[in-house]
């Protein structure tokens, strides 16, 4: 009976209790696995944001030979820095006659800048300067692509060029000691007293053309270029700097305005105006000593 009784019994086998287990640990170390590799992705990611990305090369800058006691130079240091673009300066002094430079620029002249993009290779007068950075860099704020706009900027700076700065070239040569225009009466041999009426005669014609700026080029705006500064601004308020060396009795509206641009444009004028700042008062010590 016993015998009967033990064939009969079926063996218990481990197998579909040991199956669920295995599953579970399987699914346990593919979760593992995917978490890891999340884990991995997201530091690299991190990794990525934390690293410094590399800076593109900056392209050459414009190099800018200039004079510090100079206003016409004072021009183009002020625009460039108004206009964050990348130059260098060398100060010139004593070197525009070598024949080094010379052969760049047989006029001679400060400012001066080299660009690749320039069929010399180098370009001198401030105006020419500004209108070729300004073109070049798309600067409308500067210098207006508008016709019209532009054509009252141009026509400002040329009256400039051509009837205001030769007054007060006439008026402040003598006192900051720059040489004269040939052919003019302070460059020639008359006497000091026909020199000194000749000076006083180009500072009293100043008031004219000044008003113009005031009357009908600014007509109401706070600058020739409205809102903003323009590059006839820049050329107009950096002239204006030579007067103080013969104590010129500006007009309010022009101190006003000449502090509205400083304002404005901050130390990218302050800067280039320090030195000509510096210069006259070096002078004027040196006249009161």
């Amino acid at each position: 009976m016993a015998k009967t009784a033990t064939k009969g019994t079926k063996k218990v086998t481990a197998k579909p209790a040991a199956r669920p287990a295995a599953k579970a640990a399987a699914k346990a170390t593919t979760a593992a696995k995917g978490a890891a590799k999340a884990m991995a992705k997201a530091a690299l990611k991190a990794m990525a944001k934390a690293a410094p990305r590399a800076k593109p090369a900056k392209k050459a800058g414009v190099k800018l030979s200039m004079l510090r006691p100079s206003v016409n130079n004072m021009t183009v240091r002020v625009f460039t820095r108004a206009a964050g673009l990348d130059h260098s300066e060398t100060d010139a002094w004593g070197l525009t006659r070598t024949p080094e430079f010379l052969a760049r620029n047989p006029a001679h002249l400060t400012p001066m800048i080299e660009d690749k993009g320039l069929p010399r290779g180098v370009l001198w007068e401030s105006c020419a300067i500004m209108q070729y950075l300004a073109n070049k860099h798309g600067l409308d704020k500067f210098y207006p692509k508008a016709p019209a706009k532009r054509a009252m900027v141009d026509s400002a700076m040329f009256y400039l060029v051509g009837t205001l700065y030769p007054y007060v070239a006439r008026a402040t040569y003598p006192a900051l000691g720059f040489p004269q225009y040939a052919g003019e009466v302070g460059h020639s041999d008359a006497h000091p007293e026909k020199k000194s009426e000749a000076q006083k005669a180009a500072a009293a014609a100043i008031a004219e053309p000044l008003e113009v700026f005031h009357s009908f080029f600014r007509d109401g705006k706070p600058f020739i270029g409205g809102a903003n500064p323009s590059i006839a601004d820049i050329r107009l308020a950096a002239t204006l700097e030579f007067l103080a060396v013969i104590d010129y009795a500006l007009p309010k509206w022009a101190k006003d305005y000449m502090a509205a641009i400083e304002k404005k444009l901050g130390k990218a004028y302050a800067e280039p105006a320090g030195d000509v700042r510096g210069y006259i008062a070096h002078v004027k010590s040196q006249a009161a000593a």
